[in-house]
């Protein structure tokens, strides 16, 4: 049998390239347009009209004057090589086509019309310089693929044209410059974006964990709220309920008016119980305004993993088959509360480090493992202070609390950090149970 798979992999990498070249990108904002003062939004726009003021009548003179072309012919090259760069604010990859295509063509007529005595080719220096220009936009806008066809574009067509000029009266071929100049704005810009994409993702994830931080304080105070309304209202309203219900039968000679009273008096109670029922239920929900969207679990953990990888933190995680679908609802969300906040702790203060998430079953419990080594260079923490807040790691408690498991956290000696969590993967004895092992005045976990 003959292998098809390695001549195929090189055409799906040509036509992935071609797709990235004709499938621009959906964002067509101008560049800039969020920045906050309004110079800033306008500033493409006026370095736009600068390039063009200055290189459509030095692109003219430099056609009709040094390569021979028609001065008509010269200045509808020139205007076509430098007019697209106002669209390029918001729509680059239209521009170069347009301004690549032109180029092209302008060497071409050089080649066969042209009778100056400019000595410089494929490429005229003053299409180079428009041609650079634009490639900042391109590299500030589309995707590194995109980026990658279109320095593999510019190299292909000059050499090309190289090999179409070969023994022409041309003595300098800038083919080489032009390769090494476009790879190296398409680099700084392609770098410049990236960065720009990963400080927004660090920034998103900072306000998301700000506000599950806030969203986790408040539901502990509501759950210390309904614990208090157990222990002591609920108590006190029980021991009224009966001692007044009880009252006509351990007392002799009540008189009716009396007792009916008392039969009110427990009525009430019971009622108030009933109401204080419903309010703890209130209180121990998470979802206060009545929701029923499902919850994350494991099978979510994947997409958590790669947004933090976006945001600068390479992360790998590794989950036994099958597991997502036999973790019980509850287990699975402490698992992806626990991984959630483990990564939100390496991205605040150790970004860049490697980070390895991985769950396992053994036997009756599951074991949650998320370890990061140290990070590449010196970093400072993105907390206000040395110590942070310490919320983090007191959800990870209250979470593992909830099902009855143990936890452990700790540094490791290489410079990592360690996050540890077994957690049971039968919840049904200790869920509603306020003596339980698990329940939140008898915590099992280990702190390294």
């Amino acid at each position: 049998m003959i292998d098809s798979s390695a001549g195929s992999r090189p055409t799906g990498t040509a036509r992935a390239l071609l797709n990235a070249l004709v499938r621009p990108s959906a964002d067509h904002t101008p560049l800039l347009a969020q920045a906050s003062r309004p110079w800033a939004r306008h500033l493409p726009y006026v370095l736009a009209v600068a390039a063009i003021a200055s290189l459509l009548p030095s692109g003219i003179n430099v056609l009709a004057n040094d390569y021979g072309l028609n001065g008509g012919l010269a200045g509808a090259l020139a205007v076509a090589q430098t007019a697209p760069l106002l669209l390029a604010v918001s729509r680059p990859l239209a521009a170069w086509w347009m301004i690549g295509g032109t180029d092209l063509l302008a060497a071409l007529l050089v080649l066969t019309t042209g009778s100056g005595t400019g000595s410089l080719w494929p490429w005229i220096p003053t299409s180079l310089i428009g041609y650079l220009i634009l490639m900042l936009p391109l590299s500030l806008r589309e995707p590194r693929r995109t980026l990658v066809a279109v320095w593999l574009v510019t190299a292909a067509a000059g050499g090309a044209l190289t090999i179409a000029g070969a023994g022409s009266r041309f003595t300098g071929n800038n083919v080489l410059l032009a390769i090494a100049l476009t790879g190296a704005v398409l680099l700084l810009g392609g770098a410049l974006r990236e960065r720009a994409e990963a400080r927004r993702l660090l920034t998103e994830q900072e306000h998301i964990s700000e506000a599950e931080r806030e969203r986790r304080t408040l539901l502990e105070e509501r759950a210390r709220i309904a614990r208090e309304l157990h222990d002591v209202v609920a108590h006190h309203m029980s021991v009224i309920a009966v001692q007044a219900a009880s009252a006509p039968y351990r007392i002799s000679d009540v008189p009716a008016e009396a007792a009916e009273e008392f039969g009110a008096i427990a009525g009430t109670a019971r009622e108030s119980l009933a109401e204080m029922r419903r309010l703890l239920g209130v209180l121990r929900s998470e979802d206060s305004g009545g929701e029923r969207a499902p919850q994350p679990g494991v099978g979510q953990l994947a997409q958590l993993v790669e947004t933090v990888g976006r945001a600068g933190v390479p992360a790998e995680l590794t989950v036994d088959a099958g597991l997502a679908e036999t973790v019980p609802q509850a287990v699975g969300l402490s698992a992806y509360r626990i991984v959630q906040e483990a990564l939100a702790n390496v991205v605040r203060h150790a970004p860049g480090a490697r980070t390895w998430v991985s769950l396992s079953s053994d036997g009756p419990e599951l074991l949650v493992t998320v370890v990061n080594a140290p990070p590449a260079e010196r970093t400072e923490s993105l907390e206000a202070s040395a110590e942070g807040t310490g919320q983090g790691l007191v959800g990870m408690r209250e979470r593992v609390r909830l099902v009855d498991g143990r936890l452990d956290t700790g540094p490791l000696p290489d410079g990592g950090f360690k996050v540890a969590a077994v957690l049971p993967l039968d919840t049904s004895d200790t869920a509603d149970s306020p003596d339980a092992p698990g329940s939140p005045d008898t915590p099992r976990e280990t702190t390294a």
